[in-house]
């Protein structure tokens, strides 16, 4: 019987999952089945000598679906994860923000809000630089990056006042020992410090909207500009948090300067080689994920997640143990992450595919190797001029990042050295 990815798809409409999770789940679970049959009848023809295009070929289409339903089970698990925006009881303060913002957003009366601004002693917002939206929206935004946006769901995030984030940071601690009660205590060597300085940049999106969409009284327009901007929001912060240069954005992990590990030294991320120029070694090849597992110190690897993008996740998928077990295995249940050799497996599309020299795998313990700092406060301005008849909704919110332990994240290379 051929394999038909239709068959093991359930149905969307307008990008969003008709099925239920477990049903996607289920069908998942038995791609995953028939992937395994498939890949080891590959294997033994490889043993035989005998190649077998059709066999790839429905491999592939396997592959493919197996991607799919994990889109699909991460897209439910979203929505799943998104209150609706009046299911809470805002005090009367903010009731009053949200009126305000309301009727700025729907007619263009700024009055409200100014007035608002005027009673908090603000002067950072005005006509110029935008209003600020409700703390209740903003709070939603926020969420939904986290779910959208792979690095933010990892990372530790801190919300600032200020424009830059200055943190110490202990490379090296004072020197420590035993002694016996009575015996003399000697000096030991003071802790080395570094400041880490990050930045927040300002982050844009600028959704449109019909003068009828804004005069329908029953559209919610929190929850609608929330939906509009969270996934722009959350593609350009992924992007930036994996290989932003630190101009204008934030500085990526994989932008900051990488040795071999064996050379590692604070301010460089190690970096283990696969041995062969863009590609896993021909034999024993999941052999490079184990050295890379062990690069990271044992207080890292407990916490720790693989990150790489879906094309590099087929490649790791084939492989197997001494004992031919898959090292890569789905979701224990719907909403869960699939693993591999054991750790959590991140999608993040913004990885580089396997090429020579690519860094295509990261593997560490992201909450403690990566800062997120979003300053408060997320601002709208209301243009109803650039683009008639429609009206944009210029939204900005200040985000910055970088690596703040340069020992808790290693990297795959494949490289020869």
């Amino acid at each position: 019987m051929d394999f038909d990815i239709h068959d093991r798809t359930p149905e969307t409409k307008a990008g969003i999952p008709s099925g239920d999770a477990q049903d996607v789940y289920d069908a998942m679970m038995r791609t995953f089945e028939e992937f395994k049959s498939e890949n080891d009848g590959r294997l033994k023809a490889i043993e035989q000598r005998k190649g077998d295009v059709l066999n790839d070929e429905k491999l592939a289409r396997m592959d493919a679906a197996l991607n799919a339903q994990q889109q699909q089970l991460d897209a439910i698990s979203l929505n799943r994860a998104r209150p609706a925006l009046e299911g809470r009881r805002p005090d009367a303060g903010a009731r009053e923000h949200k009126s305000a913002f309301d009727d700025y957003v729907r007619s263009g009366e700024a009055a409200g809000l100014r007035a608002l601004e005027m009673k908090a002693m603000s002067i950072a917002s005005n006509p110029d630089g935008g209003y600020l939206v409700p703390p209740e929206l903003e709070t939603e935004i926020g969420r939904r990056l986290a779910n959208i946006s792979p690095i933010r769901g990892l990372a530790s995030v801190r919300a600032i006042s200020s424009t830059v984030y200055k943190k110490p940071f202990m490379t090296a601690g004072p020197a420590t020992g035993w002694v016996g009660e009575t015996d003399p205590r000697t000096q030991t060597a003071s802790a080395v410090l570094d400041l880490l300085s990050f930045p927040a940049m300002e982050l844009y999106a600028m959704p449109a909207a019909t003068a009828t969409l804004l005069e329908d009284s029953a559209v919610n327009l929190d929850e609608w500009l929330a939906g509009e901007v969270d996934q722009v929001f959350a593609e350009q912060e992924g992007l930036a948090f994996v290989t932003g240069d630190g101009v204008n954005k934030p500085k990526g992990f994989l932008a900051v300067t990488t040795v071999a590990n064996g050379s590692w030294a604070w301010g460089n991320i190690g970096y283990i080689a696969s041995g062969v120029a863009g590609a896993f070694p021909a034999s024993n090849p999941s052999d490079v994920l184990v050295d890379l597992i062990y690069a990271l110190r044992a207080g890292y690897r407990q916490n720790a997640t693989f990150v790489m993008n879906r094309k590099t996740q087929s490649m790791v998928r084939k492989f197997k143990d001494s004992t031919g077990n898959y090292l890569w295995q789905p979701p224990a249940s719907p909403g869960n992450r699939s693993n591999l050799i054991g750790f959590p497996l991140v999608d993040a599309e913004e990885m580089p595919d396997v090429a020579a020299n690519s860094l295509s795998i990261a593997f560490g313990d992201f909450r403690r190797g990566y800062l997120i700092v979003d300053r408060a406060g997320v601002r709208v301005i209301r243009d109803p001029f650039t683009a008639k008849p429609y009206i944009l909704f210029y939204t900005t919110k200040r985000v910055g990042g970088g690596v703040q332990d340069f020992d808790a994240i290693k990297l795959l290379k494949f490289a020869v050295s």
